[in-house]
């Protein structure tokens, strides 16, 4: 059997130690059960996206189509003036 040794700070330390004793047990036991359960749990980033999913925890969505570039935006929104801009002056009573 290993000892294991890592530093934590105090308040975990004294909320895993009340934990230990309102349960009738070693913190020892504790930590070895919370360590274990970690490990038993292990999955790749895909697979907790796929398991949240299927959960329904996990909302995505594909895009319609790809978003345009700088320059198609930039050609689309031309003779636009400054209305955009002016509207913005005036909700902040800038003008």
């Amino acid at each position: 059997m290993r000892q294991l040794i890592t530093r934590i700070d105090d308040e975990l330390h004294a909320r895993l130690k009340a934990r230990a004793a309102a349960e009738g047990r070693t913190l020892n036991d504790l930590v070895t059960e919370a360590l274990q359960g970690a490990l038993l749990h292990e999955e790749s980033p895909q697979q907790w996206k796929e398991r949240l999913r299927q959960q329904g925890k996990l909302v995505s969505f594909e895009p319609a189509r790809e978003p345009v570039g700088l320059d198609e935006l930039e050609r689309r929104s031309q003779g636009w003036g400054t209305a955009v801009s002016e509207a913005l002056d005036w909700t902040r009573g800038e003008w």
